[in-house]
């Protein structure tokens, strides 16, 4: 717990935000790393839905933080909520670049518009699925919801991550979910989706806590 406390202290988005303005890139740094979770998670939604496959998301993640890096001076925000959307635009302006590569398609800032509501929509799943597991003394914690369910998400086993991911954010059903994960039947998978939830509430409480 007390380990947790100062790993949050070290890592709080305001002070790191701050400090990047003064110029200190390794806070910039800091800062943008404690996005890797929430971006990956979200971007995947948008991939699969998208291309219909599951993308080697590496690339593409390391061009949002490089982006965001090297345009920081133009972000105008002060909160952890505005910098979150401002990785969102950027995000979505790489997932048109890399869905248009695939598709070979002209660009059209009609499909970036899409991505980034379909992100903000996705983000907001995220937020009502954290607030559904947290007491109201944990909702007052000062970070955004989303981010600390994308970081609980990816400390999950794969099996427990992938069912959520199908059934939460793709909004698949059971018998969807089970096709995609191979090998399951429909009532392994609802199964499976249970402990995943408690595996998941879990994650949520330590990072709330």
């Amino acid at each position: 717990m007390i380990d947790r406390r100062i790993e949050r202290e070290g890592n709080d988005p305001e002070t790191l935000l701050h400090r990047a303005r003064q110029g200190d890139a390794e806070a910039l740094t800091r800062l943008l790393d404690l996005y890797r979770s929430y971006l990956r998670l979200f971007s995947r939604v948008q991939v699969d839905r998208c291309l219909q496959s599951k993308a080697d998301l590496s690339d593409l993640i390391q061009e949002t933080m490089f982006i965001a890096h090297r345009s920081f001076h133009e972000f105008r925000g002060d909160t952890e909520r505005e910098l979150v959307a401002w990785l969102r635009q950027i995000l979505a302006s790489r997932l048109a670049h890399l869905i248009r590569r695939y598709k070979t398609q002209r660009r059209d800032v009609r499909l970036e518009i899409e991505l980034g509501e379909g992100l903000s929509r996705s983000s907001l799943v995220a937020s009502q699925l954290a607030s559904s597991y947290s007491s109201p003394s944990r909702q007052a914690v000062r970070r955004e919801e989303a981010v600390l369910l994308a970081d609980a998400i990816a400390e999950l086993s794969e099996d427990h991550r992938e069912v959520l991911i199908l059934h939460h954010f793709q909004h698949l059903p059971f018998n969807e979910v089970a096709t995609r994960m191979a090998a399951r039947t429909e009532d392994a998978t609802k199964k499976l989706w249970v402990r995943a939830l408690l595996a998941l509430k879990d994650r949520i409480e330590q990072h709330f806590a």
